[in-house]
């Protein structure tokens, strides 16, 4: 059995920052993932994509961040158990609670923090016949893991969120065409992306097609082209295209957390605003996986969510305990 003050189910960038706030307060972490490395999303799905929004770099690859919030945690000594989901999570009379893992790993903890990492996220479709004979290496994904394999490449990007302008605004300068389709006039992303989107396509580095869905897919072996129709006007139009990535968001499954008793809605946990804790005791909710008034799913929202917490979570195991704030500033990390 693996015993420690609190349980990390989840080893995203909110979970990997979990570690270090709880070990400024002097709690020890284990970590618990499904994937089989630590980082989440942002290693999985895309690890050489930029990051824009995070204080302090105007520009982060999302393995880099990774990479540094586990050096960051290194002096707090967390611990992992990764290629394994949750399936079991108990309470032990008023103490502990008692997690058990699908490969049959126990781990007993004071305290747990839900940071997603129950299981997987599938994408989106679009609704385009014949697109599943494309997938598998034949032109059509679904995420970018390299960019460097789409350079000098013709590629359709189909997508009006942060995904979809992100990758635009990047691979205008990698591939040979690249052509943005989106379904309305207005985009769901950052308004500077949106800003930097359209001044790629009035400088003629990008086609941007707007108002318009993706038709049909074309080609022998491979993909070859993509089919686009106008959603006013049903006019069609044909282009020529290598890659063919329809970003339209993830849709992500809870697995075994709806059994839990936890309050849920639309597929995500409802936490109270002041320390992010659930309906039970002793559980915590951060990152994408919670939902309240007003809440954006941004890494950034995500590392706040992961500091109240983490005081919230040492007041909830130490009662009646007071804790003197220190400052990392003043003391350094090697004095907590």
């Amino acid at each position: 059995m693996i015993t420690t003050d609190i349980a990390v189910i989840g080893a995203g960038p909110v979970g990997l920052f979990a570690i270090f706030e709880a070990g400024l307060l002097k709690m020890r972490c284990h970590l618990i993932d499904y994937l089989p490395q630590v980082g989440g999303q942002l290693s999985e799905i895309y690890p050489k994509k930029p990051i824009y929004d995070i204080p302090g770099y105007p520009s982060v690859l999302a393995q880099e961040l990774i990479d540094n919030l586990m050096e960051q945690a290194k002096p707090f000594h967390p611990t992992f158990t990764l290629g394994e989901r949750i399936e079991g999570l108990e309470k032990r009379g008023e103490a502990d609670f008692v997690l058990t893992t699908n490969m049959g790993t126990v781990i007993e903890a004071k305290v747990v923090v839900i940071a997603g990492g129950l299981g997987c996220f599938e994408p989106r479709k679009p609704a385009v016949e014949n697109l599943e004979n494309f997938e598998n290496g034949k032109g059509v994904n679904y995420m970018i893991l390299d960019p460097e394999k789409y350079r000098d490449q013709k590629m359709v990007i189909a997508g009006g969120g942060d995904s979809a302008l992100d990758w635009t605004i990047y691979l205008a300068e990698v591939c040979s065409e690249l052509t943005l389709v989106h379904r309305s006039e207005s985009f769901r992303g950052a308004p500077d992306s949106v800003a930097k989107v359209m001044a790629l396509a009035e400088s003629g580095k990008i086609n941007l097609i707007l108002n318009s869905n993706l038709q049909a897919v074309h080609g022998t072996d491979k993909l070859e082209q993509v089919e686009i129709v106008q959603n006013r006007t049903m006019e069609k139009t044909v282009v020529e295209a290598d890659h063919l990535i329809p970003l339209f968001g993830l849709s992500p499954k809870l697995g075994p957390i709806e059994d839990w008793n936890l309050n849920i809605s639309k597929s995500a946990i409802e936490v109270n605003v002041d320390d992010y804790s659930t309906n039970i005791p002793g559980i915590y909710a951060i990152g994408d996986i919670n939902t309240y008034t007003n809440k954006l799913k941004l890494i950034l929202c995500g590392f706040h969510e992961a500091a109240l917490m983490s005081h919230s979570a040492y007041s909830y195991m130490n009662p009646g305990v007071k804790y003197t704030m220190k400052y990392t500033t003043v003391n350094g990390v090697s004095e907590f």
